[in-house]
């Protein structure tokens, strides 16, 4: 008679499990086994402690064990971004949030910042409040980064040169310069007080605006004239 078990059937019984279980359980079950026919402790047995090993071997090529893999950690899906406009981020408004399953429309405070989030009360599906991310994408002939503003604005080769008076539109009104010549490349003013409105702990932001040499923008005496035809219309002359 062998001592060594020989069909699965038998390895399964040495180690008291009535047939295959879970790879946890068979392990729990195989320690158990091996450790009361341990020579050395009270009750135990060689040929009982090898009769075990062996029922184990067999075990393992007929049924490897190996550790449960983990279950896949599901995320909830990321939340839409809200995209506004730097007039949208001056001034407040309305923007459109896209889900896969819905459209809706939510109010804009003014002063919001790129990568500041904006609260949706009870957005979430459990009813909490959902905090979706803001993001201030170019638009309106200007760029936000951070408090500030950016914008370009056109002005007369010669005067990029030689120097003068600029009138400049930007989205709180016209604004007068003076210019030197020769500026720094690629020159720049710095309008105070005109970027981004203060809110929370941010300052009120600066416009910066880049002047770009064209050949084509009207000079300063062309320019003060196209504003006064814009005021004065033939109507308020004859009136």
């Amino acid at each position: 008679m062998r001592s060594e078990p020989s069909r699965l059937s038998d390895a399964f019984a040495v180690l008291g499990l009535p047939g295959a279980a879970d790879p946890a359980v068979m392990t729990a079950a195989f320690r158990a086994a091996v450790k009361a026919a341990r020579p050395d402790q009270p009750g135990g047995d060689e040929a009982r402690f090898r009769r075990v090993i062996a029922a184990w071997r067999l075990i393992q090529q007929a049924t490897p064990v190996r550790p449960a893999l983990a279950a896949p950690i599901l995320r909830p899906p990321a939340p839409p971004v809200v995209v506004i406009t730097p007039l949208d981020a001056l001034n407040g408004g309305a923007a459109t949030v896209r889900w896969p399953t819905r459209t809706l429309r939510v109010r804009v405070p003014a002063g919001l910042r790129t990568g500041e989030h904006l609260r949706l009360k009870g957005g979430e599906a459990d009813g909490g409040d959902l905090y979706l991310p803001v993001l201030i994408r170019g638009g309106d002939d200007l760029r936000a980064l951070g408090d500030d503003l950016y914008m370009d604005w056109p002005v007369p080769t010669r005067t990029l040169e030689d120097g003068g008076r600029l009138e400049i539109d930007t989205h709180a009104g016209a604004r007068s310069a003076w210019i030197v010549g020769g500026m720094t490349q690629p020159p720049r003013l710095c309008l105070k007080g005109l970027g981004l409105p203060a809110r929370g702990s941010h300052p009120c932001g600066r416009l910066f605006v880049t002047l770009v040499a064209s050949p084509d923008a009207p000079s300063a005496a062309e320019d003060l004239l196209i504003r006064f035809s814009r005021v004065w219309t033939p109507d308020r002359l004859a009136a």
